[in-house]
């Protein structure tokens, strides 16, 4: 190689010259300046080795793990990009590691700024929304899933492995979920789905209903419903949705609930295909706070029994009634009249803790119609017993 021109020319002083054999030296030192660092190429990411799919409602899920490590077992220290493509396949039969789906869909790029959003529990997690178009008009459909990750477009990581499944479209969510309290709990009424995306809904195997305690404030009261209310839960809540029935048809009592407590259902239809069992998505959420508004049973046997004066104790009517089998009752009412057609005024002051009452306030000669009520530790009071009456005789008796 020539040297620059400058290096060819000879110097002025002897005193200075130098052996040829060192001339080559003194060019290489002139074309690279001392202490410049060396751009350094992008890495090509490993091939992501652990794709996963799985359908719920009309959308596909897809989950892996982003590569740590390039092709040449070097660890990589800056941001990847993502990119996930779909073919679909008439027929089953996944691609091998690396192989190439013929006619790829490029479905998105996830820009390493956006990437934390599709973080779930230290994988990535992409949702492919499936439309009308993407089902067979008979029977399932082939899709194949595959992604590429890259720091520097030029240099895209080889194909994940392909991760494919056999995609039918879902029975439409349910859309009026209802909840209301019953005597025996919480009970669900809804409207099973009649379509798919693509047409009539094949007949429905069975619902999976879910269930979450949320610890958002309390809505139904606001809305003046005392039964509970349906709404979309739009708040944060840390229980997770758990399912709680597997049933045939609606409606659906849930028995294990706690007065008091907020609650959140959501009900999902299951369809039997060749492949397996496929869920809707989720219906309306509906939520509730169970408030006990059922009365105790009126109480029975009640029995009025006059007891004379006895020395210098005044004569009184002596009331007693069978014990009300609830178990919520905080205590009872006695209510007195002296026509038994008339409503009574109630005599005692305070809930009274056990079945008997000792009215000491009657007059000789009068007659006195009583009924009592049980009261339970929400406040309900219930209905009337059956009126019994009791007379005092007259003093001359």
């Amino acid at each position: 190689m020539d040297c620059p021109p400058a290096l060819a020319a000879p110097l002025r002083s002897p005193r200075f010259a130098l052996p040829y054999f060192l001339f080559p030296i003194l060019f290489l030192a002139g074309c690279a300046a001392p202490g410049e660092p060396t751009e350094r190429k992008p890495p090509t990411p490993e091939p992501v080795k652990d794709l996963a799919a799985s359908q719920a409602g009309n959308a596909v899920t897809l989950k892996f793990a982003l590569p740590g490590q390039s092709v040449e077992k070097r660890q990589i220290e800056q941001p990847l990009s993502v990119q996930v493509y779909r073919v679909f396949r008439p027929t089953a039969g996944g691609a091998a590691l690396g192989a190439v789906p013929s006619n790829p869909m490029l479905l998105v790029t996830i820009p390493p700024a956006m990437l934390d959003h599709y973080m779930v529990q230290g994988r990535v997690q992409f949702v492919d929304t499936l439309r009308a178009e993407d089902f067979a008009p008979s029977g399932g459909c082939e899709a194949e899933y595959f992604v590429r990750t890259f720091v520097s477009p030029k240099k895209l990581s080889p194909n994940s492995n392909a991760a494919s499944i056999t995609i039918y479209p879902a029975a439409d969510p349910i859309t009026d979920l209802k909840a209301e309290k019953t005597r025996t709990g919480v009970t669900l009424s809804w409207t099973p789905p009649a379509k798919t995306v693509i047409g009539p809904a094949p007949g429905v195997a069975l619902y999976r209903v879910y269930r979450k305690e949320s610890e958002a404030a309390e809505t139904s009261e606001a809305s003046g419903n005392a039964l509970g209310t349906i709404d979309t839960d739009t708040t944060t809540t840390k229980s997770p949705f758990v399912r709680v029935a597997e049933i045939p048809s609606p409606p659906f009592t849930d028995t294990q609930t706690q007065l008091g407590k907020r609650y959140m259902y959501t009900v999902r239809s299951v369809i039997q295909y060749p492949s397996g069992q496929l869920e809707s998505a989720d219906s309306n959420f509906a939520s509730i706070t169970p408030k006990d508004i059922f009365p105790p049973a009126a109480p029975e046997n009640l029995v009025v029994v006059y007891v004379p004066a006895v020395a210098g104790s005044p004569a009184y009517l002596e009331l007693s009634w069978a014990i009300n089998p609830a178990t919520d009752i905080a205590g009872y009412n006695v209510y007195r009249s002296e026509e038994a057609s008339r409503a009574g005024v109630r005599l005692n002051s305070e809930l009274l803790l056990t079945p008997s009452f000792r009215d000491m306030n009657v007059l000789p000669g009068h007659s006195y119609s009583y009924t009592v009520t049980a009261v339970d530790r929400s406040g309900n009071e219930g209905l009337a017993s059956s009126p019994v009456s009791g007379s005092v005789p007259a003093e001359n008796q």
